[in-house]
């Protein structure tokens, strides 16, 4: 990566439909030019673990504590500095559980994105999660240290069978439980202008499949990709809080694109200049044969030989393979492969499911008198329609991904009502009327 290019973000920590308190917390980092060479810009998510303020102080801590350390370190190496730093993390988090009984075991786990020279480099605990989408693919970066993905290291399990397993989230690693813990350090990875990179909880993954985080993260502006995940997320069951960082990769500016174009090694064009040679050497060979057919006739015989030996020779030292040595060969890395991928390509099926869930949405609330701007979903939901007619599909998915989050608008409004009619015995209109 570049300085220069462009970094496009966003990130929303919601409570869910079903806690009382948000556990997640999640920092965004971004480095100016000189933090930028040494280090890079910085993305971290984390969800606490305990209960009640025991998991929110963990995860707090955890994104408090590794930028400073990061930023901070001595470590010339950008993944140690980062392994580092998530260690430091896990020392202060166990050291507070330690000083008080009600925060023993207290944890969090955390996935962290550095956007760095060298390209993206992450450091992980437990079973939050980091994608990449490239293209029309999902590729999941981290590996999740949970009971569930041990077991399918194992071959005792299938991933795909992860969800059906009842104790899907018991995950074995995380930050706090333990005075060491092992932070898995991924990259560094490539990154190629139009990557996007999604950091979550499970309370997202839970709800959301990979495929479903790629079509959206791909197709929506970052800020709005965050959102309608999160929607998505509530309406179907909202179950735990949810965290969604998004980071998009912009293009190198054109004047630096072309300074970074590979230039002819030196060893190529002494290749094409004994080739040219040559090319003259014959002909000048042969037009001494046509016209000296005597002494010369030799002469220009063994010119030609000579520049196309040298052709020969040049060609053949270029195009053998050079010895490695064998201590190289030991260290060289296997290529990076994904621990997981899908298809993040836009599908009519996708779009028939955000047609069907604005649907549902829209008669319930309907029904039961959400406070709702109507005349806004009429025109958010009239641009459905009509990009979905046309076939304009990218379209269509921001025109549902606006209706939706109208709609939910509601639907926090209508949660809101009724805890304050179960906590008092009374809704916002009766409060109104005695007013």
């Amino acid at each position: 990566m570049q300085w220069e290019q462009p970094i496009q973000y966003a990130s929303i920590s919601d409570i869910g439909f079903r806690r009382r308190n948000n556990q997640d917390s999640c920092v965004v980092y971004i480095a100016d030019e000189e933090t930028w060479t040494n280090r890079g810009h910085l993305f971290i998510v984390a969800d606490g673990m305990g209960g009640h303020a025991v998991g929110e102080l963990a995860s707090k801590m955890a994104v408090d504590t590794i930028p400073q350390s990061f930023l901070k370190s001595k470590e010339e190496e950008i993944g140690d500095a980062l392994g580092s730093s998530i260690q430091e993390a896990n020392t202060a988090i166990h050291k507070r559980g330690s000083m008080n009984k009600d925060f023993n075991r207290m944890g969090t786990t955390v996935v962290s994105l550095v956007l760095c020279p060298e390209g993206a480099i992450s450091g992980h605990v437990g079973d939050s999660r980091l994608y990449r989408i490239r293209d029309q693919r999902i590729e999941q970066i981290t590996f999740d240290h949970s009971l569930q993905w041990e077991l399918a290291r194992q071959g005792r399990l299938k991933l795909d069978e992860a969800f059906l397993q009842q104790s899907r989230h018991v995950i074995t690693r995380s930050l706090g439980p333990e005075g060491t813990v092992d932070v898995d350090i991924e990259g560094p990875l490539d990154v190629e202008p139009g990557d996007t990179f999604l950091a979550c909880t499970d309370g997202l993954t839970g709800h959301v499949n990979d495929q479903e985080i790629g079509i959206i993260a791909r197709e929506l502006p970052v800020g709005d990709a965050c959102r309608l995940l999160v929607n998505l997320a509530n309406l179907r069951g909202g179950s735990d809080n949810i965290t969604v960082v998004i980071a998009r990769a912009g293009a190198v500016p054109p004047a630096l694109s072309d300074l970074d174009k590979p230039k002819m090694p030196w060893t190529r064009k002494l290749w094409w200049f004994a080739f040219l040679l040559t090319l003259v050497g014959m002909g000048v060979g042969g037009a001494l044969i046509g016209l000296m057919r005597d002494r010369l006739f030799v002469e220009g015989i063994a010119t030609s030989t000579v520049c196309g030996l040298i052709w020969v020779l040049l060609l053949f030292f270029r195009l053998k393979p050079k010895k490695v040595p064998e201590e190289d060969v030991a260290d060289t890395k296997p290529p990076w492969k994904p621990y997981r991928t899908a298809s993040a390509k836009l599908t009519r099926k996708f779009l028939n499911d955000l047609a069907e869930l604005e649907s549902k949405l829209q008669k319930t609330g309907n029904e039961e008198g959400w406070s709702i701007d109507w005349s806004a979903h009429e025109e958010a939901f009239k641009a459905c329609q009509e990009t979905l007619e046309n076939k304009q599909y990218s379209k269509a998915v921001a025109a549902y991904a606006k209706a939706l989050d109208i709609l939910m608008a509601g639907v926090q409004r209508y949660r809101k009502q009724l805890d304050r009619q179960a906590k008092w015995g009374k809704n916002d209109e009766q409060d109104q009327q005695q007013q």
